[in-house]
């Protein structure tokens, strides 16, 4: 049995990881490239593996660095299923056909997108399921049988931690874990056991504020740039980030704890994916489904507009402050956030809010490290707005979360005495996050732990 690493190793983008049981193999998500010239680059490059041998794609969730070139997988010859929880998949055709309109550099047409849709098969939680095999005639000692359950990773609508069962081997991929808890999801679960994992590691070397801090922090922001007379922008990913927001400020906004202000929401996505959220209320933590059965409308309160088209967020413009805007992409890399900030930026009356993953060579790092000048649109931008963050919007688990994690994971194999953890590799991070997490891992649970290079393949 062979792993290989394809992506998100020592990057937090554009996961892909190839499992070969004897002559059987399998792809763990198929991501995207995002950030630095050089990391988007990687996603013309032929994939390293032959297509028409890979029995099946298997998804940990629906985030563009997961699922962003599954049709490009499509397009080049795959044919085999690709599986996911019933939300994953109807969040990945809302991205993918946002990622088909917004392309920098064209991967994959229409037909591909709707082609890739014909692939999808949905999987709920804690279903064991077989992976059926391409090959008719198999040579050799018998096709050996691979298949998967999903658990709840609590990360984004749909998120699933993904257990592998093979020659009497358990593989476990974190995917992205939650950071619980958080305002609409359950909680990250735990697997049993595992003889071996694959952990994210995006906070791999710090933690967050308490939920409850982030909260308030919230709050103490909207009621100084409101009370200023001025326009708050907050940068947010379409997927989870708006919703926790939307399921914050709704409270907020409802308990008179702000003074009004106009809230927009100018993200066709995320008021498409919204649609997902209310499909799928049984993927909800208890106090969410409490408020909803109660009669309260999470999505819909007192000065919330969602501008769907263009004609809608232009007239943004024309809404004297204060005012608040939600708007994607959450590391400033395109959509219509973009033109927000161009317009406001250099006015030290407003503030830019950073709640998101900032990853290296985006424009929203820039900010993060306090630049006085950006680019956009091919003009440079004088940013006297003020910038925060608040870290503890991120919908990633951090240092402590993911040792827990694993923590578990090890207490709950020996207590069994079976599938115990004998190696772990850490992935989904920049390269000091997740040495830092690996060196946590040898140092204070006792197993071995690897950060993985790119194209390197392992034997289990």
């Amino acid at each position: 049995m062979y792993l290989s690493f394809f992506g998100a190793a020592k990057v937090v983008t554009g996961a892909n990881y190839l499992l070969e049981i004897d002559k059987r193999k399998i792809l763990i998500d198929c991501g995207l490239f995002q950030g630095s010239s050089s990391l988007r680059e990687k996603n013309l490059e032929q994939f390293p593996y032959n297509l028409k041998d890979i029995d099946a794609v298997i998804l940990t969730h629906a985030h563009l660095d997961h699922i962003g070139r599954l049709p490009k997988l499509i397009k080049d010859g795959f044919r085999g299923r690709i599986f996911a929880t019933p939300a994953t998949l109807d969040l990945t055709k809302l991205i993918l056909e946002d990622e088909l309109e917004v392309q920098e550099i064209p991967l994959f047409s229409r037909k591909d997108f709707e082609k890739t849709l014909d692939f999808f098969e949905p999987v709920e939680y804690y279903r064991k399921t077989t992976v059926p095999s391409l090959s008719k005639i198999y040579l050799g000692k018998g096709k050996p049988e691979i298949s998967f359950k999903f658990l709840d990773a609590g990360h984004i609508l749909g998120s699933s931690i993904v257990e592998i069962f093979a020659e009497g081997k358990k593989i476990v991929f974190s995917g992205d874990l939650g950071n619980s808890p958080t305002p609409l999801l359950r909680s990250t679960e735990f697997p049993s056991s595992a003889d071996y994992i694959l952990i994210e590691s995006t906070y791999g070397d710090r933690n967050h504020p308490d939920f409850l801090e982030r909260r308030d922090l919230l709050e103490d922001m909207l009621e100084e740039i409101i009370g200023e007379g001025g326009v708050l922008m907050i940068p947010s990913f379409a997927l989870e980030r708006t919703q926790e927001l939307l399921y914050e400020l709704n409270e907020l906004v409802e308990n008179h704890r702000i003074p009004k202000a106009p809230i927009f929401v100018d993200s066709p996505l995320a008021i498409k994916s919204i649609g997902v959220y209310k499909k799928y209320k049984r993927y909800y933590n208890r106090e969410a489904s409490f408020l909803l059965r109660s009669g309260d409308k999470i999505f819909d309160f007192p000065r919330l507009d969602f501008t769907k088209t263009v004609e809608e967020s232009k007239k943004i413009n024309n809404i004297n402050p204060p005012k608040v805007i939600i708007a994607g992409s959450g590391m400033s890399t395109g959509g219509r956030i973009l033109h927000h900030e161009k317009r406001y930026l250099p006015d030290p009356k407003n503030c830019l809010l950073l709640i998101c993953y900032q990853a290296t060579g985006t424009t929203g790092r820039e900010f993060f490290r306090g630049a006085k000048e950006v680019e956009i649109f091919e003009e440079r931008v004088p940013v006297r707005a003020k910038i925060k963050v608040i870290q503890g919007y991120s919908s990633h688990a951090d240092r402590q979360g993911l040792f827990r994690w694993l923590y578990h994971i090890k207490s709950s194999a020996q207590l069994q005495d079976r599938h115990k953890v004998k190696k772990v590799f850490v992935v989904h991070g920049e390269e000091k996050p997740a040495e830092s997490l690996a060196q946590l891992v040898k140092d204070h649970l006792g197993i071995e732990a690897e950060v993985p290079e790119h194209g390197e393949r392992v034997e289990l």
